[in-house]
């Protein structure tokens, strides 16, 4: 498994998503940078990700059930910490 881990949100981010769908890998990047000036963005950092991860969990999903596994997983990180979040699941051999 690999992460792009930087800050205590996006930490709290993987280990929450491992717990929940035990991933085989996972890639979370921070691209709040990015984001500067726009809607959303938190000067703190830490509002604007990209999330590719591949999971068991995932099999037999379609992109919407995937989504919704990761939304569940994050809980209120996304109601109150993650503004943006882009989201690539997969499962296993796809």
């Amino acid at each position: 498994m690999n992460a792009d881990i930087t800050g205590p949100v996006a930490r709290e981010m993987t280990a929450r998503l491992t717990a929940a769908l035990a991933p085989t890998q996972v890639q979370l990047t921070d691209d709040s940078e990015q984001h500067r000036g726009h809607g959303g963005h938190n000067p703190a950092g830490e509002s604007h990700f990209s999330l590719a991860i591949e999971s068991p969990a995932f099999t037999g999903k379609d992109r919407v059930q995937r989504q919704r596994l990761v939304y569940a997983a994050l809980g209120d990180l996304m109601h109150e910490r993650v503004h943006a979040l882009s989201i690539k699941a997969r499962a296993p051999g796809e």
